[in-house]
């Protein structure tokens, strides 16, 4: 993904609302969320390059999705692909914490990458352009994109704030929410971030919705779900011409941060 937008035990209907994009060269083989069939207990996107995922969900109710950490100045860090990431963790019945204590010795060998994993223990972020360990996130409105958790770039404001706008509503309309992460307006010239890429690219990449004849914004993705584990997911897939497909889930599974409720209680 390369931008993402969520709320986490902030409304009071869904204990989890998440919003996300994925860009990337139109010229890659993927394909949209499906069963897979070599592991079929897990729901995904796939990457038919590497084999791993952007974002996906496993009957054990375990959530995954990373983003890739642009900085165009630093050599690449590592040679294993971040699909990987996601992958190993929703094929194995592992917590969330776990996984990510047997990381980070290994984490550098990685692509530079934002990982973002749930669980009935709640939501867990790690990053190898961090000095920091992973850490459990409180509830709250976030947003992630191609730099640091909540780093304010234009186009993360822009969703964050617009989703936290949209939780006044108890009654929350998918379509208002996906149209979020539609908007094509990019940044002023002075508010675009400097990550070391060319002028043309940082503007071009400064949008919620990426626009280019080779290289966009290929899915949006928006999971809601309850504290009971009722789960909504839905995908809408785009190409050059606009949109190609859209797909609906309804799930019911154990609930990301259940655990975490209970114990509040």
């Amino acid at each position: 993904m390369c931008l993402i937008t969520f709320a986490y035990d902030s409304h009071p209907v869904y204990s989890l609302i998440l919003i996300a994009n994925r860009d990337e060269f139109f010229r890659r083989p993927s394909r949209e969320v499906h069963y897979w069939q070599d592991t079929p207990h897990i729901l995904a996107g796939r990457d038919l390059e590497q084999g791993g995922t952007w974002l996906g969900l496993n009957q054990h109710g375990h959530f995954a999705t990373v983003t890739n950490h642009r900085n165009g100045r630093d050599k690449p860090m590592g040679v294993r692909s971040r699909g990987d990431l996601t992958r190993h963790y929703l094929q194995e019945p592992q917590s969330a914490r776990h996984y990510l204590e047997h990381l980070t010795p290994e984490q550098h060998t990685y692509g530079a990458f934002n990982l973002l994993l749930g669980d009935e223990t709640g939501l867990h972020y790690l990053s190898n352009r961090s000095d920091a360990t992973h850490r459990s996130l409180p509830p709250g409105v976030y947003g992630l994109s191609n730099a640091l958790l909540d780093t304010p770039w234009p186009k993360l404001l822009n969703v964050r704030n617009g989703l936290t706008q949209q939780l006044q509503d108890n009654h929350l309309k998918p379509d208002a929410l996906i149209s979020l992460m539609m908007d094509q307006t990019q940044a002023a010239d002075t508010d675009l971030p400097d990550t070391g890429i060319s002028a043309e690219w940082e503007k071009m990449l400064s949008s919620c919705f990426i626009r280019s004849p080779d290289y966009g914004t290929r899915a949006i993705t928006l999971l809601l779900q309850k504290p009971d584990g009722t789960t909504y997911l839905r995908e809408d897939t785009f190409d050059t011409h606009g949109n190609t497909d859209s797909q609906e889930f309804e799930l019911q599974l154990p609930a990301i941060g259940a655990a975490a409720r209970i114990n509040q209680e």
